[in-house]
Formats: C-alpha cells, structure tokens, sequence
C-alpha cells in the first residue's frame, strides 16, 4: 500500500512554516494519543502515521530531499527497506516534549516508569557503478558500531540484576517545590543520581563496564532503489548505533556516491555519448556500435550526416526515483578530421575539394548546435 503524503497526513500546504507543521503535527499526535484512545488500533496507526510525517517535515535536510524526491528520498516505499515504521515508544523518545506534558508525557519516552537511552546515527557512504543505478542494487555492508552487549544481554548488569535508584525511587525524575511569593512551584528534572535510568546497577558487566553496549562489527543488508544520485543520503531505520543499557538504536544515514561510467555522462535522468565516426562514413552512411547500460546497440548513420548532430535514442537513460519515467540516451556526432594524411591521400583530397559537392551549402536544417539542443528539450 503506498504511503499518504506527509503534507495531507499533517493538514498543512507545501509552504507551511516550521511553526505551522509543528501545531499541526501536536493537534493530530493528542488527538490519536494512544493514552485517548485505548485498544484502538486505527487511531495508534495514525499517531504513527502523523508522527512518521512530522518526523520529517521538522527536518530542513530531510524535507528538502522529500520535497525532491518524495518518499524514497528519505527511506520510503520506493527506497525498498530504507525508513521503516516509527513505534510509539520512539515518537514519545523523540517527540515528548512536543505534548507539553499532556497525558503525563514530557521531554523523553519512559518505558515502565524509567528513560530509554537512543543510540546516535551512523553515515556511511555506499558506491554505486551507473548501471546499479539503473537497475537498482542490493549491498551487504559492514560496519563498525555500537551493538548490545551480548555478556548482559545489553542490560549493563553482570546477571541482569538492578537496584531502584533510592534518589527518585525508581522514576527517574527529581521533584522540588520552591515557595515563591505567588505560592508553591514545582519543577521537575532528571534524576542526577541514575541520569534519568530510574535504576542503578550494583554489580557491572565487566565485558562492557556497565554500558550495555560494545563495538563491534554488523553486517548490513542494503537494498538501493534506481535511480538514485549522486549525494543523495538514504536512512536505514534502527541500524545505527546501540542505546545504552536496552536502550533503542539510531538510524543508519547510507550518502550516495557514483562511480562515472567510462563512456556515458550522466545529467539528471538523460545519458550523453560521444560517437565519433569518419568522414567517409559520415558521407556515405554507416551503421554503428554504441554502449548503453543494458549492453550494446546499433544505430544507423545516415548518408550527408553533419557534424554535431544529435540521435536521441528515447528511454535508454536511467528511471526516475519516484518511478515516473525513463530518460534518453542522447549520441552526438562528431566528425573526425584525418591530421597526418598520406600523398596519395592529399591528391585525392585535392580533387575532392574542387568538387561542388564538398562546398559548404548549409540549408535550414542544418541548425546550430544551439538551435537543436533547444529543438530537443522542447519537443
């Protein structure tokens, strides 16, 4: 089922502010909240929905490559695996203070009474030759990161064993009251004992000294979509780095760098080729090899080819991101000029220059170079 668009889900225009998709996004998060609607599984599913939007639109980078690209420039249904679904604990991780303590939920996600630690993004940069390009590409990948530790089980504690933090009895926030001259005021702030845990741990682990995590190396199965380009970054949801003791893992940023291909230019979705041929060829027709990223093609050189010509070989460039369409192969014609002729070569040169027939007589088809890359991108 393809993804909403993520201005619809929110209610808000494609020049929305940043103030804007904010109130936006907290009138739909309180009203799907899953503490209003209890077992409901439609309106979980649209808190998720809004959240993932939001999630995106608050981010100038990643609204910037959506509103170029739509879903599959930043991990959607297009990106074949890249994004994937937020649950409920990550939008209260990272979107609490967003509810301004509505149903009891303020700047962080706690899961039973205590904060979750989120590990941070990783960016790594994957290679693509022009022809996984087109076709689009699977990667296996290694990298170097935090993972939960496999001694504790990524608890941090040597037997899982924890204590309740005696500072805040488990909550992992302190509570102080100030008398003001307008009354009592009470403020609320992370526990400085446990940093928020709500726990302590008595015993460590002693392979990861309490953290919960190690480094080490994953192996990452990446499945790029056609048509990506040159620096496009893509997110791989949940395969960065490890949060400590049980925490959640960050995302895994994959930039995109192209390998030029030795015989085609890339520009947008359209492939360029040189093709330079002779000019007894260009004279009297030919026929010609020329590369594409399926393999090789044959095209036909008319008789009195000019210079400079363009063959436009229609849907032989690279698909669109978003699946809309394919680009050109577009071949110039280059006329070579022989530089160290022979005397028998000369002398027939000599009489074939006398002739009329070899005397410039351009007629209104024998545009300038502007003329015809202006015809082909308006055609």
């Amino acid at each position: 089922m393809a993804k909403r668009d993520y201005y619809e889900i929110l209610g808000v225009s494609r020049d929305a502010s940043a103030a804007e998709i904010k109130k936006s996004y907290r009138k739909m998060a309180i009203k799907y909240h899953p503490d209003k609607n209890p077992d409901d599984k439609a309106a979980e599913d649209k808190f998720k929905e809004a959240a993932e939007a939001y999630e995106v639109l608050s981010n100038p980078d990643k609204k910037q490559r959506y509103d170029q690209f739509g879903h599959a420039g930043v991990g959607g249904p297009a990106g074949g695996g890249f994004g994937g679904s937020m649950n409920v604990e990550d939008i209260f991780e990272q979107f609490g203070d967003i509810f301004g303590g509505a149903f009891g939920f303020g700047g962080g996600r706690r899961r039973g009474g205590r904060r979750v630690n989120r590990g941070s993004n990783l960016r790594i940069k994957v290679k693509l030759s022009l022809e996984e390009v087109a076709k689009g590409a699977k990667k296996k990948i290694k990298v170097n990161k935090y993972i939960a530790c496999s001694t504790c089980s990524g608890s941090g504690a040597q037997g899982g064993s924890y204590d309740t933090c005696s500072s805040c009895n488990g909550s992992g926030t302190v509570t102080r009251v100030t008398n003001t001259i307008l009354g009592q005021m009470q403020t609320s702030s992370t526990c400085p004992s446990c940093g928020g845990d709500g726990r302590t741990i008595g015993n460590k682990c002693k392979t990861c000294f309490g953290d919960g995590i190690v480094r080490d190396e994953e192996v990452i199965e990446l499945d790029i979509p056609a048509g990506v380009g040159e620096g496009m970054q893509l997110s791989v949801s949940g395969k960065g780095n490890m949060g400590a003791r049980n925490g959640i893992a960050g995302d895994l940023l994959v930039v995109i760098e192209e390998i030029p291909h030795e015989e085609l230019v890339r520009d947008g979705n359209n492939l360029y080729y040189d093709l330079y041929v002779n000019f007894a060829d260009a004279a009297l027709g030919e026929s010609a090899e020329i590369p594409t990223i399926s393999g090789k093609a044959k095209i036909n050189i008319q008789p009195g080819t000019q210079a400079g010509r363009i063959l436009r070989l229609k849907g032989k460039g690279l698909p669109s991101l978003n699946g809309y369409g394919t680009g050109d192969l577009l071949v110039t014609i280059n006329v070579w000029t022989p530089q160290n002729l022979s005397k028998e070569e000369k002398k027939m040169m000599e009489q074939l220059r006398k002739s009329e027939n070899f005397k410039p007589s351009p007629s209104s088809r024998d545009k300038s170079f502007f003329n015809r890359m202006k015809e082909y991108f308006t055609e």
